[in-house]
């Protein structure tokens, strides 16, 4: 009889491991991924911090962002990265995305951190505006709506709003000062070209350019991009500019966008211009 009862005690102690194992294999299981979300997502509760009750979307959070932090390289005239300021593009390299802006740069992914280490756009970007991103892919990567386009202002309304356009967008190439990068990107302080045709200007920004130009006796060959600004944006910024840096204080409406919107761009940026198509551009 105690033979009996030791037996059927070994046999339920030796089943017994089978069960052991697959709950202590659970419990591992369980707690990887929490290890991983806590490293990844939740660094120094940061993200934590910044939570709000509304998930960013790509017109309302990201995509301005990305016109002033990433549109230098990530644009639509890019052939070796990825253009951003598209929302298709971004919502499909939105993992990447994630990983380049917020994983390598709290080095926990081994890629070069996005914008590059010690650059302009990388000095501006802030952490608030990348826990927006690493947000805006951890809920699903919305699209959202534009904001809609605020009332008619005053002049002195649209330049400080065109003032901080151009410091979160145009800054990185043209400097916060206007007078741009030699031989690199051109001056917009005292402008010969941009005070010479307003409508040149307005379609440079809406259209985008690329080629060679002569900016205050400097020659200059690189490309700008088109930003998806609406025309009061577009208007605000170029009153911004043309009442700042010495430049002549002339004044853009949107009307005058939106009317130049609807013509094609020519080669010198305005529809009223001839003569022979610009060069081409050295990336071209």
């Amino acid at each position: 009889m105690h033979i009996f009862q030791f037996l059927n005690q070994r046999r339920r102690v030796r089943l017994s491991w089978p069960w052991a194992a697959a709950v202590i294999g659970c419990l591992v299981f369980t707690e990887a991924p929490a290890q991983s979300a806590s490293t990844g997502t939740h660094d120094s509760g940061a993200v934590a911090s910044a939570s709000t009750n509304q998930a960013p979307t790509y017109l309302g959070d990201i995509q301005p962002i990305f016109m002033g932090s990433c549109s230098r390289c990530h644009n639509q005239q890019s052939r070796f990265v990825y253009d951003w300021l598209d929302y298709k593009t971004a919502y499909a390299d939105r993992w990447e995305i994630r990983r380049r802006i917020w994983d390598s740069w709290k080095g926990i992914y081994y890629k070069e951190a996005m914008p590059v280490a010690n650059s302009p756009e990388s000095l501006a970007l802030t952490e608030q505006e990348r826990l927006t991103i690493l947000k805006w892919v951890d809920n699903g990567g919305l699209r959202g709506v534009p904001p809609p386009p605020g009332a008619a202002k005053s002049k002195a309304e649209r330049i400080e709003l065109g003032r901080r356009l151009f410091t979160s967008i145009c800054a990185a190439c043209h400097q916060p000062t206007g007078r741009g990068l030699p031989n690199v990107f051109p001056p917009l302080a005292g402008s010969d070209f941009l005070n010479a045709d307003k409508n040149r200007a307005i379609q440079t920004v809406i259209f985008g350019r690329q080629g060679e130009v002569v900016v205050n006796g400097m020659k200059f060959n690189n490309s700008m991009p088109s930003f998806p600004l609406n025309d009061q944006d577009i208007a605000n910024v170029l009153t911004f500019v043309y009442n700042s840096f010495g430049n002549a204080g002339l004044e853009v409406t949107p009307q005058e966008v939106k009317a130049l919107r609807s013509q094609p761009p020519t080669s010198s940026g305005s529809p009223a211009s001839s003569g022979p198509p610009a060069a081409k551009s050295d990336f071209e």
